[in-house]
């Protein structure tokens, strides 16, 4: 194993246990009532991987400005699942908080392409961040759609806070 696949291993390691932005859910309605209140657009998707019955619900939060090309203000989810679907949701609200909507699709179509690729496309540190350690992953398609688990629920999730 090279030095850089360890260390993709680890980062993938550390936020399975870390994970960064997972937090017990208060029911959508509420979350939403409060955000429209700060002048939020809330949304959420429930996402399930039939083949191996990993789950996550994810919680976007988009600013008020701009209504084309918000900012993805916050990002939360709860779900279970094997590390790499957990470690996929913690490194994505590390990634994609705070970017506008069109950064935030471009990571997201960027780290899709990454992951069908099959292990053709090497990864881009500069453009994924620790996104890009899961570029190993994209060898093995069973595991591609736990890496992907969340990235689905984010970009549904989204397509709904832009509906508001």
């Amino acid at each position: 194993m090279s030095d850089l696949q360890s260390l993709y291993q680890t980062i993938i390691l550390e936020h399975s246990k870390a994970r960064h932005g997972a937090v017990a859910l208060t029911p959508l309605a509420e979350a939403a009532t409060l955000g429209a209140a700060s002048g939020l657009r809330v949304a959420e998707s429930h996402q399930i991987n039939t083949t191996c019955g990993d789950e996550v619900t994810l919680r976007v939060s988009l600013s008020a400005r701009e209504r084309a090309d918000a900012a993805v203000t916050d990002l939360v989810w709860t779900g279970v699942g094997c590390s790499i679907s957990q470690a996929s949701a913690s490194i994505l609200t590390d990634t994609l908080r705070g970017l506008s909507t069109t950064e935030a699709r471009a990571l997201l179509d960027n780290f899709r392409e990454m992951l069908r690729s099959r292990g053709r496309i090497e990864p881009d540190e500069e453009i994924l961040g620790d996104a890009a350690a899961f570029g190993g992953v994209s060898r093995y398609p069973a595991r591609v759609k736990c890496a992907m688990l969340s990235w689905v629920a984010f970009e549904v999730a989204l397509i709904e806070a832009e509906s508001h």
